[in-house]
C-alpha cells in the first residue's frame, strides 16, 4: 500500500490497515498520502457496480485496494456539529446531498475545500454540502474558522468512522464524497480528490434525476460513463 501508483480518476489518501480499530490519530497516517487509483465500487450483492465511483484501477492495483459496497439509500446517522450539538443527517431531508468525508491532516481533503465552498454557494437551495470530519472536534473547528468554511460540518472520531462504514467504506480512504438525490438514494460515491469537471457532471445528472427526467439506474450509468470519458487528472502537490 505504500508504493506509489499512477494517479487515475482521483487521488486517494489510503489509511493504514487496522487504523480504524485503534485510537484515532495515534499516528496521523501522514506517510500514506501517496496518489492511488481506486477500484470501481460494487453493489451490496457483489454484482458488477450500478453505483458509480472512480474509474476502475488495473487488476494488480485493485487486488491491494479496498472494495467498496454501497447501500442503495443514505443510512441514518448522527454526529456532533461545530458547537458539539448532536445533529442527524435527517436535518437535510428532502435535499440532494454532497456529503464529503475528510480530515484536517489530509492534503487532498484540504485542496477540495474551495471547490466544496463554491458548490455550497452555487449549487442551489435544493442541494446541501456537508463536510463529515473524521478528526478531533477542536482541531476541526479551529481549521474551519481559519479557512472560513461556509458549509455545515459534522464531526466525530469512531462514530464518524462508523458512518463511513455504514456507507460501505469499511477501510477508510480520504477524501470520499457521497452524492444523493432528493429522495435519499445514493446516486454516486466518488473516492478521492473531487475536481470541478467531475462535480459538475454528477450534479448535472442529479438535477435531471430530481426533476424526474431520468430514472435512477440510467442516472448512475450516465455518471459512470461520463467519468470514464473525462481526462484523468494527474497528481497534485499538497
Amino acid at each position: 500500500m505504500k508504493s506509489k501508483v499512477r494517479a487515475g480518476a482521483a487521488i486517494v489518501v489510503a489509511l493504514l490497515a487496522g487504523w480504524a480499530g485503534e485510537r484515532l490519530y495515534s499516528s496521523r497516517a501522514r506517510a500514506s498520502e501517496s496518489p492511488r487509483t481506486m477500484p470501481a465500487v460494487t453493489s451490496p450483492s457483489g454484482q458488477p457496480p450500478n453505483i458509480p465511483g472512480t474509474l476502475p484501477a488495473d487488476e494488480a492495483e485493485s487486488a491491494s485496494l479496498p472494495q467498496i459496497k454501497i447501500p442503495e439509500r443514505l443510512p441514518a446517522f448522527t454526529l456532533a456539529d461545530r458547537s458539539g450539538k448532536p445533529t442527524s443527517i435527517e436535518t437535510w431531508h428532502g435535499k440532494s446531498l454532497i456529503l464529503n468525508f475528510w480530515a484536517t491532516w489530509c492534503a487532498p481533503c484540504r485542496r477540495e475545500i474551495p471547490l466544496l465552498s463554491e458548490l455550497s454557494a452555487r449549487a442551489g437551495p435544493e442541494f446541501a454540502v456537508i463536510g463529515v470530519a473524521v478528526d478531533h472536534r477542536a482541531e476541526v473547528v479551529a481549521f474551519a474558522d481559519r479557512l472560513h468554511i461556509p458549509y455545515p460540518l459534522l464531526i466525530g472520531e469512531q462514530d464518524a468512522l462508523d458512518a463511513a462504514g455504514a456507507l460501505g467504506v469499511d477501510s477508510p480512504v480520504f477524501p470520499f464524497t457521497v452524492f444523493t438525490d432528493r429522495r435519499g438514494e445514493v446516486v454516486a460515491v466518488f473516492v478521492g480528490e473531487l475536481h470541478r469537471p467531475q462535480a459538475e457532471l454528477i450534479l448535472s445528472v442529479i438535477r435531471s434525476l430530481d426533476a424526474d427526467r431520468v430514472a435512477l439506474t440510467a442516472a448512475r450509468e450516465e455518471i459512470s460513463k461520463g467519468l470514464r470519458a473525462q481526462p484523468r487528472p494527474g497528481p497534485t502537490s499538497g
